[in-house]
């Protein structure tokens, strides 16, 4: 089978996935009682790199299958210099949550929303740090346009990151991150010495367990990670 029967098979796994009743993160810090959290929405966005990257050791999906991902700007107040799906906050014009990601996406990487895909949006889940609750919108990159960071005042880089890579074993590890007396730990990935941890990489390896594609794994390998 060639990668690009591959990649067309990685969009029947994330159709699947999303049918998955039990596809989240099972851990995840819970907002508190009674607190108004903020409606928001990412957009998990697959496609088919430009060129085949480099070979990776026993990757379970094509190596031209990738996924988008940006780091957000330094100066932020929430979640500042982390790598992120583009996303944000709902806003009265949206009908949606697959507006707002859609809309969200066009405004921080300039992507043409024509494009797209819609899969699904997946159930929401709680970001508690900073009070918002997220809807995962997974798409499937029809017709790729360019992208790149917008507005540097919220993001400062757009890039596609071969799954193959974040499968990799040698990619993963498990992030410690303490907030107060609070102690956390997930799933988390090294690309090249850009980190993905927190949300977005407990969503990436619940996704990517969901859809089969998973390679085991040192999950006793654990690092630092400052928030």
């Amino acid at each position: 089978m060639t990668d690009r029967q591959h990649t067309h098979g990685a969009r029947a796994d994330l159709l699947a996935a999303a049918r998955n009743e039990n596809w989240g993160p099972g851990v995840l810090p819970q907002l508190p009682e009674g607190v108004q959290a903020r409606r928001s929405a990412v957009l998990v966005l697959f496609g088919v790199l430009d060129s085949i990257p480099a070979q990776t050791p026993d990757a379970a999906v094509a190596k031209d299958l990738d996924v988008l991902l940006q780091r957000r700007a330094p100066t932020l107040s929430s979640h500042p210099g982390q790598v992120s799906f583009p996303g944000g906050g709902r806003e009265r014009a949206d009908r949606d949550d697959v507006d707002t990601a859609l809309r969200e996406a066009e405004e921080e990487t300039g992507l043409d929303p024509a494009g797209v895909e819609i899969l699904a949006a997946l159930p929401a889940l709680p970001l508690a740090v900073s009070n918002h609750q997220v809807t995962p919108v997974l798409g499937w990159w029809t017709k790729p346009s360019k992208v790149a960071a917008v507005d540097h005042a919220e993001t400062v880089e757009v890039f596609r990151v071969p799954v193959a890579q974040l499968l990799d074993p040698a990619t993963r590890f498990r992030s410690v991150t303490s907030r107060g007396s609070m102690t956390f730990k997930g799933p988390a990935f090294d690309v090249d010495g850009t980190i993905v941890w927190g949300f977005t990489a407990m969503v990436l390896d619940r996704l990517f367990d969901a859809c089969g594609w998973t390679v085991p794994w040192d999950e006793t390998r654990v690092r630092p990670v400052a928030p």
